[in-house]
Parts: C-alpha cells; structure tokens; sequence
C-alpha cells in the first residue's frame, strides 16, 4: 500500500511543468490538435489559426502554474541558453489589463542578435535577429526566485538567414539522416516506418565544492577551475570514492536536483559517486536527440541553482582540478525507427543481419573518415586539460566493437563463411548467485567512440560543452554515408550481392579505425600514427577541420552548415579559445600579485626573523636546516615573482598589437601563454607545500575535495 502511495505522488509530480502532447491535447480541439501534429510528424507548414488556438492554450496553462512571463529559450553560439522575458499583459481600456498570447507572439521572437557570437555573419550594428519556436520540443515552466517563467525552445537566426544557434543545424542533420535512413529501410523493403531518429542519453559528470570555499577561490569564480593547487595526500589513489557511499549531504542534493527535473520531464536516471573525491555523475534515460539537447542544457542550469540550495556550487569545468579524474559528458548515441526497431540492435545472430551490418558499416565508414571532424566537435580549451589523462579517452579516434563483432566483420572482409555466435552466461562459480547472460562485448573506458550493445558512446565530449555541436556531426557525416550506400543500392541489379559488396568493402577500407586494445597504451599512439588515423592534441588544431575541403562538402552536401557558417564557427571557436586562455592567465596574474605573493613574503618574513632569533642561541650547525629551508623558500619566491611578471609582460604583449589574425592569436596564447602560466603553476604549488596552513591565502585541494 505505501508503495503504491509513493508512485501515485511521483507520478503527480512527474512532467508537471511541461506543456507536453499529452498536456496540449487536452486544452485544444482535436482538429487544431491533428494540424499541430502534421507539423510535428509530417513537417507540414503550422497555419497562424492553428498557432493562435494553441498560444492561448499554452498561456492558460503557464497562468494556472503561475508564470507571468514567458521566453523563446534558445541556444546561441556562446554555448549556453538565453533568454528575452515578456510579461502576458497586454491593454484592455480603461487602465485594466488582460493576459494575451498570440500565435504571432509564440512563432516568432525578436532578441537584439548584434552582441551574440556571429563570427563575422553579423555585424556589430547590425541588431536584428529572430527565434522561431521548436515545435519538436516541449515548452516548460521555469521556477526560480523571480517567479514562474514560460521557457518555449526555439531556433535562432539572423536577419540575413544565417544560423546564430545550435539548434538549427542539430534539427536539419536530424532531418537528414531521417532522410537517408528511411531510404535504406525502403530498400529491405521497410513501407510502414514513416520517420527514423536519432536517441541520446549524455551523462553528466561534475564536481560538488563547499560554496564557502569556492568563493575564497577567485580562479574558480572566474574561470571555474583551479589555476594553483598542489597536490593533495590523498586523491583518488585508493579508488574508494567511485560508486562509494553517496555522502548524506550530496544525496539530499541528488534527490532535490531528481524532483526538479523530473517536474520539467528530464528523464534522470542515474546517480553515482565518479571517480575524483567530490565527483559525480548523473545519466537520463535517452531520448529524441533535440530534446536530449534542451535536456542537458537545464540539467546544467538546474545542476548549479540546486547545489546552492545545499552549500555547494557545482562545477562543470572539464579539468577543475590538476591530477585528478576529469569531467566529461558520455553521448550514448543510437538510431532508430518512430516504431521502434532500434536499427544498432544486432538481434540473436548479428552475422545474419544484413540491415544491422550495412547501419553498423555506415557508422564505420562515417567515423573513420571524418575522425578529425569529430575530433574538433569534442574540442574547448577546458577539455584540452582532460583528454587523455585518467578516465578520458585520448585525442586519437578510435572505434570499439568487441571482440565477437570485430571477429565476424574480419570474417566478412576475408569473403569468408561467418561462424554462428552463442550468447554464453557467465559463470560466477558460487552456488547462491545466478548466472548472468554474458554480453557480446566488454566495456573499453579508453575507447573515444565505443559501441555498448545497440548504441555508440561517445566519451570524448566535454562536461561543460553542448552536445548539439557533437551530434550534429554525427548525423551529418552518417546521413552522407548513408546516402552514398542508398544511391549504389538503387542502381543495383542484385540487391543482396550489393549489399553484401559494401559491406565486405566498407570492413576492407575501413576496419583500421576499429581498436579494441589500450587507448593509454604507448604502442598504440604509434600505431595509430602509422595507420593513418590523427592524433589532434590541441583545440587550435582541432577547429581547422571545420573549415577543410572536405567537411565544407558534407555539411553543404546534406543542408546543415554553409561555407559562410562554417567559417563562422571556426572564427567563434577559436576566439573563444584565446578569450579562455586571457581570463585564465589574467587571474593568474591577479592572484599571484594579490593573494598569493604577499602571503609567501610575509611568511618567508617570518621564517627570516625566526632564524635571527634562534641565530644567538644556537649553533651554526643547528641553525642550519632553519636557514637552508629560508633560502630554498626565498628562492622558490624569487622565481615565482620573476614567472608572474614575466606572465604578464606577455599578456601585455599581445594585448598591445593589432590582433588582425584570430588565429595567430590563439597560437600565441596556446604555445606561449598556456606554457608560461604552467611555470609559475609549478613555483606557486611549491610554495604551497612549505607554507604554513594558516598563512596560506586560500583554500587547498585537500580543503576543496576531501
């Protein structure tokens, strides 16, 4: 009885601050209700009459929840959300007012676009910019302090056409591999699915900090990750913390953050203690990719408003921390069908599944040739920090498919008989425990692009990034695929006999970027070189991919980005990357000049005075190790002060030319800067190691995640 009770109050809570189908069907007519869904389902034009009846509907709704105010919440390229907020009120006479919400209103917003990242599509008096609502994508409540806010996710653009957000080109990817999918599925002869897509579930790792603490701590306010740190006795040397007991305090976080997004319908699934002291990890249930996307976006947003509720901040920066496990965001990715055939599903017998080998080929031959372009869609100066190191994959992309699917496509590359394959159980040997069906592959966590079953993960996102950018790609480059699959199929005499002719090549042409081994390995970087595959270390790198010959083709190919994007982007990217690196290195500087080195000359002041006065009392042998100690600390100081200005006259440096080129300027600030700030790092810990904890100006590592 009490746990019927508790599913009747989840289920009360569950999606109630969401204007859902479920929620829009009951508030219009069914006729109205029926346009609104060939719009959604058949990419029919919506009428403004339709508009109309469901913007009043939609109002009346937020109103009886309370809001005031509603936003077209959108997805500029600064790679958070934003928002404009409108009040419903409108004159009627006579002083009064009235609540009013038009479909005009609901379709289209004007938001000044004139300071947003264009990359050069805009200029800066160029101000407008408009936002079309998603109709994909459920509108929600928004509840903070300043009341109840209606958020309706919408697109943006420019005036001139150009897409200024991350949602546009997510939705026309989407549309292209539904696209191509479908004609593949026609071709095995599939005439009821009407629409294939692509699902995401993005885990989120994050780090929780005591709020007081973090606001002692200027580089994490600022830059959200500690510019100085040294190393803490204890880390995650003991492995005790990953899937540990969750802390009291951190669980009654999780459980809040759960209600709160449960209330908006994000799917949260999955809470465990990561890997780091004080990291974590939340994973939803997949979903359709563009609501995964708005998903992961108030996920983060929510993440941050609850953890001050507990005295936490929440940091989603990749590399918070030197030393110790970083932060990434795992984009389990899949394709399926709107009637539910996952099409990454092997089923029994893989080997006899043609549909599931040429989708399987398709992914192959997608990731292999645009590695590097997937690569730049991961890439941010944060998870520069990451990749590679601890639980992050490294820069090279690799594919891991197991050992029973690479076995069977090495078998097919060879023209070879395939060998039927069992699902084996696997053998606990302790008479009280079941045994467990044995999976047909293993887990690779060093693995960028690893196949889990009946869908790819992709470990190489960062934390704090969107996943719009990653899965965009990763429909562009798949529908292409498909689509040269599709056109060779069509004009084929023997269905089965070019089928199976792609397959056989795609395994042939494309199997060195299938590894099942150590990614850390050092063999492995070699190999990797040796075979061809890129070794991208470093973001500046990376964004030059975006603008090559062939991504220009295949974004243009399959109608998601134009050359005048695409150069846009790279522009923003690559800016963004150097402004990173200005405001790291700036508060580096500040810190160092303000807080840290005051501190250690006090301190060594102090030393200084203690050996003078222990100077007549004791011998010079005795004295010895007190004055060898102030020597080493004044000499640590010495240098530390010689590396902070010496930090700053090269940011001075820079600042004082004409930054014609943006991507000069990122090289400096990569090659020069990054380097400088990792030396006075290195002094600064040092000190740290030497001097008294109490004179020490901020907190420490063993404070923040201990």
């Amino acid at each position: 009885m009490e746990k019927q009770k508790e599913h009747e109050i989840y289920t009360d809570y569950f999606g109630k601050y969401v204007f859902s189908d479920v929620v829009m069907r009951q508030r219009i007519p069914e006729a109205v209700y029926r346009d609104f869904r060939k719009t959604v389902d058949e990419g029919l034009p919506l009428t403004i009459k339709t508009a109309d009846v469901i913007a009043d509907a939609m109002m009346q709704w937020a109103v009886d929840n309370g809001a005031t105010h509603y936003t077209h919440w959108f997805q500029p390229l600064t790679g958070m959300t934003a928002e404009k907020h409108d009040s419903f009120i409108s004159p009627a006479g006579n002083g009064m007012a009235i609540n009013e919400f038009s479909g005009k209103s609901l379709i289209k917003g004007e938001p000044d676009a004139s300071s947003f990242p264009s990359g050069g599509l805009r200029s800066t008096f160029e101000a407008r910019g408009y936002t079309a609502w998603d109709c994909t994508s459920p509108a929600f409540l928004k509840h903070d302090a300043s009341g109840v806010i209606l958020c309706i996710p919408t697109a943006f653009c420019s005036y001139t056409g150009f897409a200024l957000d991350k949602k546009t080109p997510l939705l026309k990817a989407t549309e292209s591999v539904s696209k191509q999918a479908l004609r593949v599925l026609r071709l095995f002869g599939n005439t009821t699915t009407k629409k294939v897509i692509t699902t995401v579930g993005a885990e989120q790792e994050y780090f929780l900090v005591d709020r007081d603490l973090y606001e002692k701590r200027l580089d994490l306010g600022v830059t959200g990750r500690t510019l100085f740190g040294a190393k803490p006795p204890k880390a995650q040397e003991m492995e005790d913390h990953y899937f540990g007991t969750i802390k009291e305090r951190v669980a009654c976080f999780m459980h809040e953050l759960d209600k709160e997004l449960w209330r908006v319908g994000v799917y949260a699934k999955t809470e465990h203690n990561e890997v780091a002291p004080s990291q974590h990890e939340l994973a939803p249930i997949y979903t359709d990719v563009n609501i995964a996307t708005d998903h992961n976006q108030i996920i983060m947003e929510m993440m941050k408003r609850v953890a001050e509720h507990h005295g936490f901040a929440c940091l989603l920066h990749e590399k918070p921390f030197a030393g110790v496990n970083g932060s990434g965001k795992h984009n389990n990715w899949a394709i399926a069908t709107d009637d539910g055939i996952n099409l990454l599903d092997p089923g029994s017998t893989p080997q006899e599944n043609a549909q599931f080998l040429l989708f399987l080929c398709s992914v192959i031959k997608a990731v292999d040739e645009y590695a590097s372009l997937l690569r730049a869609s991961a890439a941010n100066a944060g998870n520069d920090h990451r990749l590679g190191g601890f639980e992050a994959p490294p820069a090279i992309i690799s594919m891991f498919l197991g050992d029973q699917l690479t076995k069977i496509l090495d078998e097919i590359g060879r023209r070879e008989q395939v060998k039927p394959t069992k699902k084996s159980d696997l053998e606990i040997s302790v008479a009280t425990l079941p045994d467990l069906p044995k999976d047909a592959t293993d887990r690779n966590r060093t693995s960028p692009f690893a196949f889990t079953g009946n869908k790819f993960e992709f470990r190489m996102v960062g934390s704090s990034a969107s996943i719009a950018g990653p899965n965009t790609v990763l429909n562009t480059i798949i529908a292409d695929t498909l689509e040269q699959m599709a056109n060779r199929i069509e004009l084929a005499k023997d269905f089965d006999k070019e089928v199976n002719e792609i397959i056989v090549e795609v395994v042939n042409q494309h199997k060195k970027i299938i590894f099942n081994g150590n990614g850390y390995a050092e063999d492995w970087i070699k190999e990797a070189e040796k075979i061809g595959l890129p070794n991208i270390t470093n973001s500046i790198d990376a964004y030059r991919e975006y603008i090559s010959d062939k991504a220009i083709a295949v974004f243009e190919r399959q109608n998601v980005y134009s050359k005048e994007e695409l150069y846009a982007r790279y522009e923003i990217k690559t800016t963004k990357y150097t402004k990173t690196v200005n405001i790291e290195a700036r508060c580096a500087v500040q810190m160092a000049k303000r807080e840290i080195l005051p501190a250690c000359i006090a301190y060594s002041t102090r030393l200084a005075e203690n050996v003078n006065e222990l100077s007549n009392h004791v011998s010079e042998a005795t004295l010895k190790p007190r004055a060898d100690l102030l020597n080493k600390y004044v000499s640590l100081l010495n240098k530390a002060e010689a590396m902070t200005e010496e930090l700053e006259n090269k940011l001075d440096t820079i600042s004082q030319t004409v930054e014609t080129d943006f991507y000069a300027t990122a090289v400096y600030y990569r090659d020069t800067i990054l380097p400088a700030m990792e030396t006075l790092r290195q002094s600064i810990d040092e000190l740290e190691t030497m001097t008294d904890k109490e004179r020490w100006p901020m907190p420490t590592y063993s404070d923040l995640i201990l």
